[in-house]
């Protein structure tokens, strides 16, 4: 399930095979309670407190080359679904790293 705004460029989702479920920021909507028992469940407001932390994590590097961001991207997204600081981070980011596959390298 993909919870946006309404803005057109999230209209190809469905076609895409993704379910979509908008709130319209354009009326002042920010969230929605789609079935009357009070709890708001179509939002954005967990992805835009990640962007927001996104770019307070990248401000000090001071501009990313394009080619580069993906590794940025992914890195933070571990970080940030990890849910641990210093070492604790360390040792879930090994026991990630290690539990991985091995790559054919030839």
């Amino acid at each position: 399930m993909v919870y946006t705004d309404e803005y057109a460029i999230y209209n190809p989702l469905q076609d895409w095979g993704y379910a979509h479920k908008t709130v319209c920021h354009g009326v002042g909507k920010y969230a929605r309670d789609e079935d009357g028992e009070g709890f708001c469940e179509v939002h954005v407001n967990t992805m835009e407190g990640f962007w927001s932390l996104l770019r307070s994590w990248l401000r000090p590097h001071r501009g990313i080359s394009q080619e580069k961001l993906p590794l940025y991207l992914s890195f933070f997204e571990f970080v940030h679904n990890a849910k641990r600081r210093g070492k604790a981070l360390l040792s879930a980011l090994l026991d990630s790293l290690l539990s991985l596959p091995p790559r054919n390298t030839y």
